[in-house]
């Protein structure tokens, strides 16, 4: 179930509800009582983390791990044998 956000328009409280998606909005504020609540709009709390289907089923061909390349430090995977004669 989503977490709603809503800001009254009377008195400016804010205040968060977990509601289902098919529940009716709020719009009695609980600080003041008036009919003025409004649902705001606001950004979703969401990261991908780790490995998982971002990461596993959508590669095709010869496409880098960024997550693999950050974890050891920005090295490249290539052949770099630096103590060969020149």
């Amino acid at each position: 179930m989503p977490i709603y956000e809503y800001q009254c328009e009377s008195c400016g409280a804010k205040l968060e509800a977990l509601q289902k998606i098919s529940d009716e909005p709020l719009v009695e504020c609980p600080q003041c009582g008036q009919s003025a609540l409004k649902k705001l709009v606001s950004a979703a709390a969401f990261r991908l983390k780790g490995g998982g289907w971002y990461e596993t089923d959508f590669k095709t061909g010869d496409k880098k791990n960024l997550a693999a390349d950050k974890a050891d430090g920005g090295k490249s995977s290539g052949n770099n044998d630096s103590s060969s004669a020149a």
